[in-house]
């Protein structure tokens, strides 16, 4: 694959396919649904994810990410959906209004804590002129954001570190401004996430996130409902979702002060699950039921001829589970992907 332009479908997990079937296998055994009854294996599982959960990240987006890029663009979150609105403009007005909440200027100093390959780092950059640090333990997707971020001239403006948000490589009070795009859900101890950006922002300094978590309307003793939860977490390599208690409870025991805290996907006016439903549009039949079969076909016909990598059909597969579930949860109104807390360090030396 030609690494400086987006992935083709052709040439998705090139880069690593001598290793794709045996990093399938590793991260799938992380998720064991074979009997959603059994609470007490669910909780082991949750366990063994938790401990292991950048283990589980890396091998997720080392597997995925070509995937992502090529069905997603350069930036794997969801936004608020305004009607006659792009895709592409509705997840800019996203990131944008994470900025202006967090009030960044040109003079500041920004980290992006799970940054991906880099894509709202560079669109928040080129609107505010603000020098903005990506912080990323995935060190392929820290080659396509240096890729990218090459080619659209910004690299005085973006730099990308590898590095675990859990251990923050800069020293305390380095940062203006910090903020998390959908990345702190792949954490498994949320609250020493938050006590790291907590260390190295400055005193008066703040940082918004948008959170992943189950709603009040969530339900562990439904079994649909943990199916559901279950299909996500294989899909989107996580080791669980956290409640918005939890997410507040990590914020106050990092020594935060809560400025904001809402679910914006109240805010949108179309369902944000929608970008994962089927529409027959040029650009998105991708998503639909032809465009997934067409894709497996295709995958499956590479895997058999040894054009593509062995595991490659089994992570479109898994993938495809996550865009599922996701789909139902929000349709149950169990789950959002935009919660969002804005976090201020108190001004106290």
């Amino acid at each position: 694959m030609d690494s400086s332009n987006k992935p083709s479908i052709t040439g998705i997990l090139q880069t690593n396919r001598d290793s794709v079937n045996g990093t399938a296998d590793l991260y799938l055994s992380y998720f064991n649904q074979s009997n959603q009854q059994d609470t007490s294996t669910l909780s082991e599982d949750e366990t063994r994810r938790r401990h292991d959960a950048t283990i589980i990240s890396n091998a997720y987006y080392d597997l995925v990410t070509d995937f992502y890029e090529y069905g997603w663009g350069d930036a794997f979150h969801f936004a608020v959906l305004q009607r006659g609105e792009s895709r592409e403009h509705s997840f800019a007005k996203h990131e944008y209004h994470l900025a202006l909440r967090l009030g960044i200027q040109k003079s500041d100093k920004v980290l992006d804590i799970g940054c991906g390959i880099g894509g709202p780092a560079r669109h928040i950059a080129s609107l505010t002129e603000a020098n903005i640090t990506g912080l990323n333990c995935n060190e392929y997707q820290l080659s396509r954001a240096r890729i990218l971020t090459n080619e659209a001239k910004l690299n005085h403006l973006c730099s990308f570190v590898n590095g675990d948000y859990h251990c923050i490589p800069y020293d305390a009070e380095t940062f203006d401004k910090v903020y998390a795009i959908e990345s702190t859900c792949h954490s498994g101890n949320l609250a020493k996430v938050f006590s790291e950006v907590y260390r190295v922002l400055k005193p008066g300094g703040t940082f918004a996130s948008y959170e992943w978590v189950v709603t009040d309307k969530y339900n562990d003793a439904d079994p649909y409902h943990r199916k559901l939860k279950a299909d996500i977490l294989e899909g989107d390599g996580l080791s669980d979702v956290n409640t918005k208690s939890k997410v507040i409870a990590a914020a106050d025991q990092a020594g935060f002060e809560l400025v904001e805290a809402r679910d914006r996907a109240l805010d949108s006016p179309i369902p944000w699950y929608s970008v994962l439903q089927a529409r027959w549009t040029l650009s998105d039949i991708k998503i639909t039921p032809l465009g997934r079969w067409a894709t497996h076909f295709l995958l499956t016909a590479l895997e058999t001829f040894r054009l593509a990598p062995q595991g490659s059909v089994k992570v479109h597969r898994s993938l495809c589970k996550g865009a599922d579930g996701l789909t139902a949860a929000g349709i149950e109104g169990i789950f959002t992907p935009m919660y969002l807390v804005v976090l201020r360090k108190p001004n106290i030396k």
